[in-house]
């Protein structure tokens, strides 16, 4: 049985590129509960609409991980269910 490495919530939230190669390892990460998994991916969606954005005004930045995958893996998460509902921004709705 391979051991469960405890990550670093706060850097997850702050950064989550930094903590994780995929939206999906998210998912798959044995030591987070189910809602520090779900804010991490939802704020790694919206630093990623946000880059997107900036991309499409010419103010290109680091390399952003596509929202598609980002949201597929919070569908998988979350079985489709809208855990957190913001009102729209200019960016986008969430």
């Amino acid at each position: 049985m391979a051991a469960v490495q405890k990550i670093n919530f706060d850097r997850a939230l702050f950064d989550p590129a930094s903590v994780f190669k995929r939206p999906a390892a998210v998912v798959e990460d044995e030591s987070l509960p189910l809602e520090h998994k779900v804010e991490i991916l939802h704020r790694w969606a919206y630093d990623a609409i946000e880059m997107a954005v900036a991309e499409e005004e010419g103010m290109g930045g680091d390399e952003i991980v596509a929202v598609d995958a980002i949201l597929a893996a919070l569908q998988r998460l979350t079985d489709g269910y809208r855990s957190k509902h913001t009102g729209p921004t200019k960016h986008a709705t969430a």
